[in-house]
């Protein structure tokens, strides 16, 4: 089954490389703007609607916060599995078959590359947006995750929606 989404590609790395680049500037732009335009770390919690809140977070660990660890080595370990990240994925982005696995793949990349020039510049991934809610006067807080996270999710959402619903891709190096 051939969606329109899942067309082959006669020049493969062009919207991924679009996808990466505008990833890229709108989640460094949205970041640079938060903290010197907005002063989000002056400002402390910013409540936007009754569910969502800008704060300031500074994670020094990966996805979701997990491993934190504040070290020279730790920090120097996950720009380089990071950069292997980034150039495996490139590899596979040149090797994709389907427009929507290409969008992805630019996608996962530009945000893994926004994040990592947060880890070079500040030492950890500047993190924003912040989804709560309250059951029963207990709160529940989802992660605090900034447009790069956004954008990596959204890759993968959409990688899985092209391996089981697209043409056949192709494999990961």
């Amino acid at each position: 089954m051939e969606g329109s989404g899942s067309k082959r590609l006669t020049s493969p790395l062009r919207p991924g490389v679009i996808a990466a680049i505008v990833t890229l500037l709108l989640d460094q732009a949205s970041k640079l703007w938060l903290l010197y335009v907005f002063d989000i770390g002056h400002r402390g919690t910013v409540e936007v609607t009754p569910f969502f809140d800008l704060v300031l977070a500074w994670n020094i660990g990966i996805s979701f916060g997990w491993f934190q660890n504040d070290s020279q080595i730790a920090q120097i370990t996950l720009m380089v599995v990071k950069a292997a990240a980034v150039i495996a994925l490139a590899i596979w982005m040149a090797r994709s078959r389907t427009l929507i696995a290409t969008l992805a793949l630019g996608l996962i990349i530009g945000g893994a590359i926004g994040n990592a020039i947060d880890r070079f510049a500040y030492g950890a991934v500047v993190d924003f947006a912040l989804f709560h809610l309250q059951i029963g006067g207990k709160p529940f807080n989802w992660y605090v995750f900034n447009l790069a996270d956004v954008a990596i999710v959204a890759g993968v959402a959409a990688l899985l929606y092209d391996s089981f619903l697209g043409v056949p891709a192709a494999k990961a190096p």
